[in-house]
């Protein structure tokens, strides 16, 4: 599977940051995300004062490569970047290797 990283640094972020992307992330990223063509599967990661990502699993290299390459040119005014003062320190393709679905399934929903 084809996967793709974005990752910022909350270390000199203000505080209350990761509520204003949680917030964004429920309000309006989470909807943009669902049903988009060419994407199996994203989630949003977070550690408190550390770093907030994207985790992206893409179905065909074409659509990775699109994103990734309209991503990059618009990283430094994307939301994200914009409500976290930086843009991000990572952008990075790389590979799943397996994802494994649990008894309890996943929860496909902002704020779970």
């Amino acid at each position: 599977m084809l996967g793709l990283t974005v990752r910022w640094s909350l270390a000199d972020a203000a505080d209350g940051v990761e509520d204003r992307l949680a917030t964004y992330v429920a309000e309006t990223s989470h909807a943009r995300f669902t049903g988009m063509a060419g994407l199996r599967f994203k989630i949003w990661r977070m550690v408190r004062g550390e770093w907030f990502e994207g985790c992206y699993v893409f179905a065909t290299d074409e659509a990775r490569a699109e994103f990734e390459r309209t991503f990059t040119e618009g990283a430094d005014t994307s939301p994200g970047s914009q409500i976290i003062g930086s843009s991000p320190i990572l952008i990075e393709a790389c590979d799943i290797v397996a994802v494994a679905e649990g008894w309890d399934g996943f929860a496909a929903t902002p704020r779970c």
